[in-house]
Parts: C-alpha cells; sequence; structure tokens
C-alpha cells in the first residue's frame, strides 16, 4: 500500500508539477525555461527523496514494533497436544504404530516450537529493519544536496 503510494507520489506528483508549469513555461524565454525547469527538477527530486526518507522511518519504526512485541500466531498447548496425539507423525516400527509422547514430552516440544515461532518473528523484523535503514541512508544525502542547490539558487536570485 505504502509502495504505492510512494511510486504514485514519487511519478504522478513530478509530471503534474511539470504540466502546471509547462504553460508558464512556454510564455518565458528560452533563459527562465531552463531555470524554470531546472527548479522543477531540483524540487520535484528533493520532495521524492524526503518521501523516502520519511517512509524508511516509518518502516523502521514498525519493524522495531514488530522486533519488540513479535505479532505471531502461536497455538495454544490444548490445541497443539489434540493434534500430536489425534495424528502423530512419528512411529514406533514398521506396523505404523504411533508413539505415544507423555504431557512433559509435548509440553517440552510446544514450549521449543513457540520460542523458535517468536525467534523467527523477531529475526524477519530486524531484516525488515536493516531494509527500512537502507531507505533512510540511501535517499538521504541525494535529499541534502538538493535541497542545499535549491537554497543556493534561491540565494543567488536575491
Amino acid at each position: 500500500m505504502i509502495s504505492i503510494l510512494l511510486l504514485l507520489v514519487g511519478f504522478v506528483l513530478p509530471l503534474i508539477l511539470i504540466a502546471f508549469g509547462a504553460r508558464h513555461v512556454l510564455n518565458a524565454e528560452q533563459e527562465e525555461r531552463e531555470d524554470m525547469i531546472k527548479q522543477v527538477y531540483q524540487y520535484a527530486v528533493a520532495f521524492i527523496t524526503l518521501i523516502m526518507v520519511i517512509g524508511g522511518g516509518v518502516f523502521a519504526f514498525m519493524s522495531l514494533a514488530d522486533y519488540v512485541s513479535p505479532n505471531t500466531y502461536i497455538e495454544t498447548f490444548e490445541e497443539y497436544k489434540e493434534m500430536r496425539t489425534n495424528y502423530p507423525t512419528k512411529f514406533e516400527n514398521e506396523e505404523k504404530q504411533p508413539v505415544q509422547l507423555s504431557e512433559e514430552d509435548l509440553r517440552k516440544q510446544y514450549d521449543a516450537k513457540v520460542h523458535q515461532q517468536i525467534e523467527n518473528s523477531k529475526q524477519r523484523a530486524l531484516n525488515s529493519f536493516i531494509k527500512s535503514i537502507g531507505w533512510i541512508i540511501i535517499p538521504f544525502p541525494v535529499y541534502i544536496f538538493f535541497q542545499r542547490r535549491i537554497n543556493r539558487d534561491r540565494k543567488a536570485k536575491q
């Protein structure tokens, strides 16, 4: 959803800005046209990279929240026990006689499964956090560069 929003804002908004500025550009002289196109380009790049940095920050926050409080579905012990006793997977011998596990063994297996699911969820959240940091680190210098260029051009006009 957010990716689609970034795509729309990243590509559609600059096109709209260019379309509205096109009327003005047609009436301006050549040097003014080039300056106006340059400004629209600089503002568009600065805006797009700012949106990317903000999106990366939101994704990073969500990933940290998932790491701190993993959102995993964990079946109850009763459901796990029922599944293991009614549909066993381990067999004693070739005659396919199910192995009956004690409740203590089932509880140990269940606890290990729950722990593993939580660890997997945390690992996915950490991986997502690292990717989100990339959405901040990569476009941020581009944003700073274009923002400084816009400010420099604005001061030069004054």
